[in-house]
């Protein structure tokens, strides 16, 4: 069967990491006949900046019923003023389509890479389940007498029923399909009113999962136990803004954002899947951006679309390189993008 991949480069670092990603997903399916197809799309600063247009009108319905999966390179471009193309762009997706898990893995591929004293691969491998489409990143609020002594600065954070336990549901059934103990939610329902919701329904939700460890943080004291157990984190389910602050401390506990992959997912809806390094202007264009988080982007791809031991392979070859220090300058290497690229397709066993 045949699977479309919409692949948007973006701006930057995004157009370089996902080049080569394609490049190593065109290997793989060769050798493994996957049927994938790409078809491109430039959707990016220079597109906006040309036409005023973001994504054109009716796209989103494209991406939904005509294609399986988005690659997605990074958006941002300090040309744009307020980066108004990256919110239209990546929100437009993640709220259009509904994307409600933002999945995020924070696996350690090397030792060498750990910040931790003591802490090593067998510490830290964890996934985030972060809320995608509610929280604080709506959009509503503003500012009121802007300028003044009496400014006033409003933002709303919303929480549904229907919002909040669908991804509570999400990390518990993930943890079940994949044989993991525990699951932790992160809320600050001690402070915020609104959260109370939260820690209601992950009580409620995991009553139906009795074989799991159940256990409930404040983001506070959680944030602060990844650094000195991470090891007793398996699954972490959490808001839309404390998710954001808490992946990034785990791309920085497994190597930092350059080795960051993510995935927007909905059963029912067309995944999104993005390194999550952004656009980096200020190495963009230079060879030297690091590809593993796209390639560990692509990897997460291949196994939502049922490729499993094609992600497996991937995986595998990216982990090879960085533990022999095959890598860019980020993790201690000496290597270009394209070469760094090149090691992870030698290491790839595609038989």
């Amino acid at each position: 069967m045949v699977a479309k991949i919409a692949v948007i480069p973006g701006d930057g670092a995004g157009i370089e990491v996902t080049a080569q990603a394609v490049r190593v997903l065109t290997l793989i399916d060769g050798a493994h006949q996957l049927g994938l197809q790409f078809d491109s799309f430039d959707f990016g600063a220079e597109r906006y900046l040309k036409t005023g247009v973001a994504m054109p009108a009716g796209q989103i319905e494209i991406f939904r019923n005509d294609y399986d999966a988005i690659l997605f390179g990074a958006v941002g471009d300090p040309r744009v003023p307020g980066q108004v193309h990256a919110r239209e762009i990546l929100l437009g997706l993640r709220f259009g389509l509904d994307l409600y898990v933002n999945f995020r893995p924070c696996r350690l591929l090397d030792d060498r890479l750990s910040p931790l004293k003591g802490k090593g691969r067998k510490e830290i491998d964890f996934v985030v389940f972060r809320e995608n489409t509610e929280g604080m990143y709506n959009g509503i609020g503003g500012v009121f007498k802007k300028g003044t002594a009496d400014e006033v600065a409003l933002a709303e954070e919303v929480n549904t029923r229907k919002g909040v336990e669908r991804i509570i549901r999400a990390a518990f059934e993930w943890a079940k399909r994949n044989g993991k103990r525990r699951v932790a939610l992160a809320d600050k329902s001690n402070a915020i009113a609104a959260h109370e919701l939260w820690l209601r329904t992950f009580k409620e939700v995991q009553i139906e999962y009795r074989e799991i460890d159940a256990r409930h943080y404040y983001v506070d004291a959680l944030a602060m136990q990844l650094v000195i157990k991470p090891e007793d984190f398996d699954v972490i389910v959490t808001t839309n803004l404390f998710g954001d602050i808490l992946t990034d401390l785990g791309a920085g506990l497994t190597g930092g954002l350059g080795v960051a992959p993510s995935a927007n997912l909905n059963p029912t809806s067309t995944p999104l899947f993005e390194p999550v390094h952004g656009s980096a202007p200020d190495i963009a264009g230079k060879g030297i951006v690091n590809p593993v988080a796209s390639l560990l982007t692509s990897a997460l791809m291949l196994r939502e679309l049922g490729h499993g031991k094609s992600a497996d392979a991937l995986e595998a070859a990216v982990q090879s390189a960085v533990a022999d220090g095959k890598t860019t300058r980020d993790l201690g290497g000496t290597l270009s993008t394209v070469a760094a690229t090149d090691e992870v397709i030698a290491r790839l066993k595609l038989g």
